[in-house]
Order: structure tokens, then C-alpha cells, then sequence
């Protein structure tokens, strides 16, 4: 418990102000965001919402994996998502590389052989946001009236661009 007895203070300060419960969990302004599990994307903040405004679903690289599929699906159908953004962005490590290389890169530094598991990384960012956006908009199972877009997200200026 130690290790992280600092995050739980630190949520003891912020429970004392905490006045934001008590709302459903639907997404007030129709929104899911799709984006990357990189610390330096703040998704409200970059969208100018607030708490209980959208659903957010974080993935390496920002990819539709069949989790976030899921999450997708069931957002579109019961949480009142009506606009799902894929944002992908700018610098980003899983845009850096392969699959391959990644394992690569584990393997030099732990020793773990990961080698043949998908990871999600791709050199060609614009292929992998045009398949992710393309997928959502196909699927049978997201509610046929939703949007869906493909973003890139700059993490040097805080600049959302609309791709797809």
C-alpha cells in the first residue's frame, strides 16, 4: 500500500472539495472520445467540456481496439452518444514504430520476449485513423445515426485538427 500512499492523500484533498457526484452517467454532450493513454491529452479540457460531458476511452496509440469497440456500442446505444471522436496525435510512440519494434523494445529492456503480440503500433498514422473511422462508421452494431470523426491532436500547441 505504500507505494502509493501519495496518490491517496492526494485524493483525500481532492474528496474534500468533490462536488460533482450525483449526476447519471450519460454523456451530457452526446459525446465518446477515442484518444491515446499519453499523459499529455487532458480530452475535456482540449474540447472545452466539463465532467459528465463525454465518455472517454483510452488506448495506446488511440486505436479502436475491441475494447473500446465495446465501449463504443454500448455508448451509442445506452449512454446518449451521438458523436464519437477518434483522436489520435501528433509525437505519438505507437506512431513511432511497428509491432515488432515494440517487442523489440521490451525485450532490450526486460528481458520479456513479446514477440507476435499486437500492440496497435503503425508508422502510417493517417492508414491506421482512416481504418479505425471507417470501422465505427460500418459497424452494424454502432447506432446508424451517430458521427464519427478522425482527429490528430497536436500535443505542442493544443491544436485539434479534423482529419476524417
Amino acid at each position: 500500500m505504500g507505494d502509493f500512499n501519495d496518490l491517496l492523500e492526494a485524493n483525500d484533498l481532492y474528496a474534500e472539495t468533490f462536488s460533482d457526484g450525483g449526476f447519471d452517467g450519460i454523456a451530457k454532450a452526446g459525446v465518446l472520445v477515442i484518444t491515446c493513454m499519453d499523459s499529455r491529452i487532458e480530452p475535456l479540457g482540449m474540447l472545452g467540456l466539463k465532467l459528465g460531458d463525454a465518455k472517454i476511452l483510452r488506448s495506446p496509440g488511440g486505436r479502436v481496439t475491441p475494447d473500446v469497440l465495446t465501449g463504443c456500442i454500448v455508448g451509442s446505444h445506452l449512454l446518449n452518444v451521438n458523436r464519437i471522436m477518434v483522436v489520435q496525435h501528433t509525437r505519438c510512440a505507437m506512431a513511432s514504430g511497428t509491432d515488432a519494434e515494440v517487442a523489440d523494445k521490451i525485450i532490450e529492456s526486460s528481458k520479456m520476449d513479446l514477440r507476435g503480440m499486437t500492440f496497435g503500433a503503425n508508422p502510417d498514422q493517417d492508414r491506421t485513423l482512416d481504418f479505425d473511422v471507417r470501422l465505427l462508421k460500418t459497424h452494424p452494431a454502432i447506432k446508424p445515426r451517430t458521427k464519427i470523426g478522425g482527429f490528430i491532436y497536436d500535443v505542442d500547441s493544443g491544436k485539434l485538427a479534423h482529419v476524417y
